[in-house]
């Protein structure tokens, strides 16, 4: 890659279309992009960087362009059928993705849920210890010329993780999600293991997932959890409303003692998987401990903020596994408040296939409300209602209208977390904006 060459990114408002292109603009490069006009939480960034965005047009595209286009976007696209017709290079973002981590140290973070959290906990953890890069799938992305690390998250939708061949790879768990495209169970681990094979010096993976446990790979698996039978093992936890601390043993012999400053069962089992990889690349664990105690988050993972009397959380959780996560991270924090989960499912298809535990999972909370269905542009129609997952759940639910979120203004000193991967920040801000014309905002 010549330092004169201009990359114009086809959908640069996606979450890895984002980050790579800050990651590009780190590193020296002339960015630009186009995308559609409404505004996405991804794009502060390139803002702050910069970075030119306009409306989608096939006048962006001219001569001595290198065009990385999105995913979510077909040939037929009237920019990249411009770039073709041009003959200009046009490269899909995760191709391009797995030519640029050959250069470095390349670390992957996959797996059905959680990627995002554990590939910004790794990128955390490493920047502060050695030069490092990362792409990280809430739209994060930092590029440095002197870097030795690339810590990227990997996606598993349609197999377009099979176009990396990273030195390492963290996977943390394989359940059945994308029901467009995966068949079943057995189709998504199929995928996973054909992944596996493909990773160079070894893979970091979560011995308690069952289906992980099934992984061979080319090379070695060192497996973390809870249970005697993992290389890493977390041992004497303790969950606070501050966050937990655990003992890791490793082949059997103590390594350290860890603190984190945040919530339930997953985030342990996420910091386990970085000590691991730091151990087996012989990093500094005093490092690595005190990188751990100072992590805020990621974009839209259990992000809170208090107006008047209430928690307000947003997350991104889409999935029943995901949702089950969530609440048992806020009953660890909140343990005395009472936790009203507002749900809005992402695309149809998810949530016919896996309707049952859908409601199982929302049972958790005190409180359940739900908004429509957000639907994905690739579905042709909806084969199932919100009615439909309000109908499973036992306790009783409200189904929300953005234009009248009263129903909501019952609850005080409580905590109010609003779930989804479409657009229920919508019904968030609706509801933060009646609540602080409701009450005095609390300080």
């Amino acid at each position: 890659m010549e330092t004169e060459t201009i990359y114009h990114f086809v959908g640069i408002k996606g979450s890895g279309m984002s980050a790579l292109a800050l990651i590009l603009h780190g590193k020296g490069y002339r960015v630009q992009g186009s995308d559609v006009e409404t505004y996405f939480f991804t794009q502060k960034g390139l803002d702050d960087a910069g970075i030119t965005i306009t409306p989608f047009s096939e006048a962006n595209i001219t001569p001595g362009l290198t065009v990385i286009a999105g995913n979510a976007f077909p040939d037929s696209h009237e920019e990249i059928a411009k770039a073709k017709e041009l003959g200009l290079t046009v490269i899909r973002y995760h191709d391009f993705i797995g030519e640029l981590i050959k250069n470095y140290t390349s670390v992957a973070i996959t797996g059905s849920h959680g990627k995002t959290s554990t590939t910004g906990l790794l990128s955390h953890v490493l920047d502060g210890i050695a030069p490092t890069s990362y792409l990280i799938g809430d739209g994060t992305g930092f590029g440095r010329e002197d870097a030795e690390y690339f810590v990227l998250e990997a996606c598993e939708y349609r197999r377009h993780f099979l176009a990396y061949s990273p030195d390492y790879a963290i996977i943390t768990n394989i359940d059945f999600d994308h029901p467009d495209y995966y068949k079943d169970i057995n189709d998504v681990y199929s995928a996973f293991d054909s992944f596996a094979s493909q990773v160079k010096k070894g893979i970091i993976a979560c011995g308690e997932d069952a289906y992980v446990r099934e992984l061979k790979g080319k090379y070695p698996v060192t497996f973390y959890g809870f249970a005697e039978d993992n290389d890493v093992v977390a041992k004497n936890v303790t969950k606070s409303t501050n966050g937990s601390q655990f003992d890791v043993e490793i082949n059997g012999e103590m390594f350290g003692h860890f603190e984190i400053p945040s919530f339930g069962t997953h985030n342990i089992l996420n910091s386990l998987a970085i000590i691991t990889f730091c151990w087996l690349e012989g990093l500094d664990k005093d490092k690595v401990a005190a990188q751990l105690k100072t992590f805020s988050g990621v974009k839209r993972r259990f992000s809170e903020k208090y107006i008047s009397d209430m928690v307000v959380i947003d997350d991104y959780a889409h999935h029943p596994s995901e949702i089950r996560a969530t609440l048992d991270a806020a009953r660890q924090k909140y343990p005395t408040k009472e936790i009203i989960a507002i749900f809005q499912p992402h695309t149809f298809t998810r949530t016919v296939a896996l309707l049952s535990e859908f409601a199982e999972a929302l049972e958790l909370a005190d409180k359940v409300f739900l908004c429509d269905i957000f639907g994905s542009a690739r579905e042709k129609d909806g084969q199932v209602s919100i009615g439909d997952l309000a109908d499973k759940i036992e306790k009783g639910v409200t189904v929300l209208n953005v234009n009248n979120m009263s129903p909501l203004l019952q609850f005080h000193d409580a905590v109010a977390i609003f779930m989804g991967a479409g657009d229920v920040q919508k019904f968030e801000l609706a509801y933060e904006e009646l609540l602080s014309h409701s009450v005095p905002t609390k300080n």
